[in-house]
């Protein structure tokens, strides 16, 4: 060793007696002494804290600023600094109390990684209502800043969930598993719409309406209760997401919440915006407050329970109290839609749709159950969408940018496309898991029956996208009669399609009572009554309308029970439906011979390729034809007191289309 101010080295690494180390020098050239390895570059951080930094690339606009086009973007030739400060201050707009002249101080960023307060952008509005004079110009959460966690990817939403939430883990597949709290499924009783002058003319009312009223007062409290808690709160998420895949008829939407879980649940079943369409993103269409960990004023009137989910149509505005489940924020919006798109004729449908490779489309309609999901799913055909859709004069338009899936008993053999879908970036719903391995039980119950899977669309193969397709050729109105009455499949008329989808019929079999089982009958208007707004006739007119306007046909298919009910008979097999459902996309069925049933008036085909001809006509399966004869006029007696609560609505100027519809229904 040297002991002058030269270089000294202590070579471990290129003597005779080397081990394979790394050489290490000292370097004394200008004096400061640092012991450092050369064998690779060093990193130009001089701290940990630069260091991390370096880790991260800032994302930055894939476009020039432009001038907006759509109504509501921002002004035009405005730098990225400025943009940023019209986004927080619509935020802020959005979260204004209503009594109070400003909305909160909120600034972007997780708090926990966000520079001192002093330092960061900031924006608030000045916010007047014509309603209120403010009493309190000042209080403690006006002092406060608000973080807003803004259009977050999904990487950084597990942070967000795993850091924050309990209950929140990755699964061996990579998706996030979590829990929605005491509320595994939608609250329908604790869901209610204000009713005002033009909802009341407007919106269904009364028996069998999903539609439970209440005042706008009500509302207000509701809504500055949400407000309050969500401004409360260091931290809220803010998605700024799309409805309706046709860019002329979209929906821009907001969506304001307080967990990680809400935040990637929309993310994924909302169409997500590109970098170019967040830019000229400006005021939403429609506003979801969700403050589902804070329950509503059980002294507030019309509240029945800590639970109230709340649509106002005028202010374009929902509001969720006392319940986690992300499902309310999904079936919430789309009931906004059964109420947009029909005031600009557009049909809503909830609906699967499928497109051949010739561009020919089908609508699937049908209850839990029937096998929609299942049916609408063919690797042979383009899915563009499994749950809600709209039918516009220019054809199909997937309504979502994901896909809602039932996972209780799933499995990679009967579902393969839904079990390669729950993989990174999927939110997986009160599922069980084993703690060790993360691999997930979905037989398990323990937690709730229905567990759920929230994927982006684009997760299954064969999606199309964009979602959209032509004019339909086909509707399908699936039912699983466990009566075993129904034929396997029917061609319905123009006034027996809108008969069969205002009645939205399948048959669920009930829990064992002294050891005996019978099949319950379920009527749900449109195939969707918990979602509708208006009255199911006026859906069913729509659908006439487009249908004859197109040229679609109509069909009934029974995908339930044969020669007997259930607990005698056996289920329909699935590949004779399917081969139904191909006879059926391919138009072989149009051209087949016919003839009608009894009582239901049914056109039923006498052979499909495929298929035993000897099941297409129930009464062949059942031994017993007296057996068979009395519970085709049961089902038929159940459809006609079911149906009694439309005979009142008029459609049109006169009766006569209304008369049509009744008269398609079951005669005996």
């Amino acid at each position: 060793m040297a002991g002058n101010g030269s270089n000294s080295e202590f070579s471990f690494g290129n003597g005779p007696a080397s081990y394979g180390l790394t050489k290490i020098s000292t370097n004394k050239k200008g004096g400061n002494g640092i012991c450092h390895d050369d064998s690779a570059t060093p990193v130009k951080a001089q701290t940990i804290d630069e260091l991390h930094s370096l880790q991260r690339k800032r994302s930055a606009p894939t476009t020039p600023i432009k001038a907006p086009t759509s109504p509501g973007g921002f002004a035009n030739a405005i730098s990225e600094e400025e943009r940023h400060i019209q986004q927080l201050q619509s935020i802020s707009a959005s979260l204004a109390s209503l009594t109070r002249e400003t909305g909160p101080k909120v600034v972007r960023g997780d708090p926990a990684t966000a520079r001192k307060p002093d330092t960061p952008k900031v924006a608030h509005v000045v916010h007047t209502q014509p309603h209120f004079t403010p009493t309190i110009a000042v209080s403690d959460s006006a002092l406060k800043f608000t973080h807003v966690l803004y259009n977050l990817s999904p990487a950084e939403l597990y942070e967000q969930a795993i850091k924050y939430e309990k209950g929140s883990f990755i699964t061996s597949s990579g998706a996030l598993a979590t829990l929605s709290g005491a509320k595994t499924g939608r609250s329908p009783r604790d869901k209610r719409v204000v009713k005002d002058d033009a909802t009341e003319a407007e919106l269904w009312w009364g028996k069998g309406s999903p539609n439970i009223e209440m005042d706008e007062h009500t509302f207000l409290t509701n809504r500055e209760r949400a407000v309050d808690y969500l401004n409360s709160l260091d931290k809220v998420f803010v998605n700024d997401q799309f409805l309706n895949w046709d860019p002329e008829n979209r929906i821009k939407v907001r969506i304001v919440s307080a967990r990680a879980y809400h935040s990637l649940f929309m993310h994924n079943m909302c169409i997500r915006p590109t970098p170019e369409e967040l830019e000229d993103f400006g005021t939403p269409d429609f506003t979801i407050y969700n403050a589902g960990q804070f329950p509503c004023n059980r002294y507030t009137h019309y509240m029945t329970s800590s639970t109230s989910i709340d649509i106002n149509l005028a202010r374009r505005e929902m509001v969720i109290l006392g319940t986690q489940y992300a499902g309310e924020m999904k079936k919430g919006l789309f009931g906004v839609m059964h109420y947009l798109m029909p005031m600009r004729g557009i049909l809503s449908l909830h609906s699967g749709c499928n497109m051949g490779k010739d561009g020919d489309v089908a609508l699937f309609f049908g209850l839990s159950g029937t096998g929609k999901t299942t049916l609408s799913t063919d690797h042979n055909r383009y899915l563009i969408g499994d749950d809600e859709h709209c039918w516009s004069d220019k054809g199909v338009s997937n309504i979502e940018g994901g896909c809602y899936a039932k996972c209780i008993d799933l499995s990679r053999e009967k579902e393969p496309d839904i079990w390669n879908a729950i993989k990174f970036g999927t939110v997986l719903e009160n599922v069980v898991f084993d703690e060790h391995t993360r691999d997930v039980d979905y037989t398990d119950k323990s937690v709730t029956e229905n567990t759920r899977a929230a994927y982006p669309i684009e997760y299954i193969p064969n999606a199309k996208i964009p979602c959209v397709g032509p004019q339909p050729k086909n509707v399908i109105l699936l039912a699983c009669d466990a009566f075993g009455v129904l034929p396997p499949v029917s061609k319905l008329n123009l006034a027996q399609t809108m008969y069969h989808f205002i009645s939205g019929y399948t048959a669920l079999v009930a829990g064992t009572e002294d050891g005996v089982k019978e099949p319950r009958a379920t009527f749900s208007a449109c195939f969707g009554a918990a979602f509708i707004m208006l009255h199911p006739t006026k859906y069913a007119a729509m659908l006439a309308e487009k249908m004859q306007k197109n040229g679609a046909s109509g069909w009934l298919v029974n995908t339930g029970w044969s020669g007997g009910s259930y607990g005698s008979g056996s289920r329909i097999k699935l590949a004779y439906t399917r081969k139904i459902i191909d006879a059926i996309h391919s138009g072989s069925l149009l051209n087949a011979e016919y003839k009608k049933t009894e009582v239901f008036g049914l056109e039923i085909p006498t052979a499909v390729e495929g298929v035993p001809s000897e099941i297409l006509d129930p009464v062949n399966t059942w031994a017993d034809k007296n057996a068979y004869k009395e519970t085709l006029l049961k089902l038929a007696d159940l459809f006609k007191n079911n149906f009694e609560t439309f005979t009142n609505y008029k459609i049109g100027k006169d009766s006569r289309l209304t008369e049509e519809i009744l008269a398609a229904g079951p005669n005996f």
